[in-house]
């Protein structure tokens, strides 16, 4: 989708996204074939709230993957520097190439990657300029389909009719108490801490500061925002447009914003 690829060789990166894209796939399993066409078959749900199942599964596993090897904005060996912007730039005491302002050197990745968030091993890639916005959707689908299941599931023992037809010859089916009660507890988990992360990084993109930023407390007035919600969060999504912001197979075109007013913090 016009986007560089980045590949991350990292064993503990590929475990704990291996347990994310597990974590998916138990729930896009189970949650339909014990809860969602049951019930749909019986005629006590209609259809369209297993197409919108499906509809945030697949958004959430598409900013999963393009979030893990989209490129999140490393600089090349010998980048061009604007010649009225030269002062905004600085050297890297890492690997002693210039970068603009706001940058950071990742060590686990060994590069400077623009306008750097953090190292996110859960999609074993940093979070910079240029697949943020990603992260950001990633966030959202994942809470959101952590919540639609959590619905269900409680809908399914509390609030729907029992169930008529139930084939006992299904392992899931013989089994159910015990797979929606895992399904429960990882659901409940990912929300806690999805929640949390969502919260951190709305916070920092409406203040327009990064994680790095602070928690190495380099910025005088971190709590304050600079510039309007609207202006930050096109400048992360790439569009002013903001129904493009929950769109995560388009490609994201950076807005022109000089360096000596984005650095400036």
């Amino acid at each position: 989708m016009g986007l560089r690829i980045h590949f991350v060789v990292d064993p503990h990166g590929w475990c704990c996204m291996g347990l994310i894209v597990f974590v998916w796939l138990y729930n896009v399993v189970i949650i339909p074939k014990i809860v969602l066409f049951p019930h749909y078959e019986e005629g006590h749900i209609p259809g369209i709230l297993i197409i919108i199942f499906y509809g945030i599964s697949i958004f959430c596993l598409v900013a999963l993957l393009r979030a893990s090897i989209t490129d999140p904005g490393r600089l090349p060996e010998n980048p061009k520097i604007p010649h009225g912007e030269r002062e905004f730039w600085e050297l890297c005491n890492k690997c002693n190439l210039m970068r603009p302002k706001r940058s950071h050197h990742c060590s686990r990745c060994g590069h400077c990657v623009r306008r750097m968030d953090h190292h996110c091993p859960w999609i074993n890639n940093c979070v910079g300029e240029d697949n943020h916005w990603l992260f950001l959707q990633l966030c959202f689908y994942t809470e959101l389909l952590t919540c639609y299941a959590l619905m269900f599931s409680f809908c399914h023992y509390y609030y729907f009719l029992p169930l008529k037809k139930r084939n006992l010859d299904l392992f899931v089916i013989r089994h159910e108490l015990a797979i929606m009660r895992l399904a429960a507890f990882m659901g409940i988990i990912m929300l806690v801490g999805i929640t949390g992360l969502f919260y951190t990084q709305l916070i920092g993109i409406i203040t327009d500061t990064t994680s790095i930023e602070k928690m190495s407390n380099c910025c005088e007035e971190i709590s304050r925002p600079r510039k309007p919600w609207q202006q930050t969060f096109s400048e992360v999504f790439g569009t002013s447009w903001k129904i493009l912001w929950f769109i995560p197979f388009r490609q994201r075109q950076p807005l022109r914003v000089p360096y000596h007013f984005a650095n400036h913090v």
